[in-house]
């Protein structure tokens, strides 16, 4: 991953924006040695804090990810409000704006949330249950994959040896 996309994730985490990491990042900060390429960002929907949003995300460019170049696309306030999801490509990198994932949004997400030290910054993201909880519930192939390790490092920090040997043979 970019080390500027690395930063600034971690500068997301550290400002007034309400948001908190999932999936890959998620993932690396409870322990997973999977790859990511993004950043996955749940965000809260209030117009203050997607005015922050649209701020922050000013200088980096974004472009919908995917998208034919040339295609008209200006991420400001209306576009924000009109929609829920964004994959973005940016200046720094890949970036997922996720105002609803499987398994709910910033409102019903943030109280499942713990502060984690990722690339020197205190951040937010889901706690190891709930990130278990959303990858499944996304059914993705890699979200599935990932489920397996990260069942285990729960495992492990609970202490259950015997649980982890036995999750990863049903598996």
């Amino acid at each position: 991953m970019d080390d500027r996309l690395s930063a600034f994730a971690a500068s997301r985490c550290q400002r007034r924006r309400r948001v908190f990491l999932v999936r890959g990042i998620g993932g690396i900060a409870h322990g997973s040695s999977r790859f990511t390429q993004d950043v996955d960002l749940v965000y809260r929907r209030s117009e203050q804090n997607m005015a922050r949003i649209v701020e922050a995300f000013a200088p980096l460019s974004p472009y919908l990810r995917g998208a034919p170049p040339g295609l008209p696309f200006q991420f400001d306030m209306a576009t924000l409000q009109q929609g829920l999801n964004f994959t973005l490509t940016t200046n720094v990198g890949a970036i997922d704006l996720l105002g609803e994932i499987p398994g709910g949004n910033y409102e019903t997400l943030i109280s499942h949330t713990q502060v984690m030290t990722i690339f020197d910054v205190d951040c937010t993201c889901l706690d190891l249950k709930t990130l278990i909880r959303v990858k499944r519930a996304a059914g993705r192939p890699k979200d599935l994959e990932a489920i397996a390790e990260l069942e285990t490092i729960a495992a492990e920090r609970a202490g259950d040896d015997v649980w982890s040997a036995s999750r990863l043979v049903k598996i």
